[in-house]
């Protein structure tokens, strides 16, 4: 079942929120994914490179306290952040963010995978923060 307008705007705005606090963390290439046409298990992936292992960790520390704390969303889960793997996933049920190394992004390579969704020019929008 489609998601409503209302929820499907909130989804984005998380998920650009998400972009930009890893932008503003200096994450590398950083891509909003809108997966709502290719999977109804996620609206958003949003995907991020860090450069080291605190820096990735801030990232997720970051968004996780924005839009958990202050917005009021509900976090699923949270994987690989306290390994020393090349990847930090969180979950947020309707966007999902992934921190890699710039190993680890090459080796799951998350946009050909999902090369179907479409890309969100997010450092361009307007959509509220």
């Amino acid at each position: 079942m489609p998601r409503s307008p209302q929820l499907y705007q909130r989804s984005l705005s998380n998920a650009i929120t998400a972009a930009r606090i890893a932008d503003e963390l200096r994450g590398q290439d950083v891509v909003v994914l809108d997966l709502t046409s290719v999977t109804s298990i996620v609206d958003f992936f949003v995907i991020a490179t860090g450069t080291s292992r605190r820096q990735m960790n801030a990232i997720a520390d970051e968004v996780n306290r924005k839009l958990k704390r202050e917005d009021g969303n509900r976090r699923i889960g949270i994987e690989g952040y306290r390994t020393e793997g090349h990847w930090i996933l969180v979950d947020f049920g309707d966007i999902v963010l992934h921190v890699f190394t710039a190993e680890g992004r090459s080796a799951y390579d998350l946009e050909q995978l999902w090369a179907d969704a479409t890309r969100i020019e997010w450092n361009s929008s307007t959509a509220e923060e």
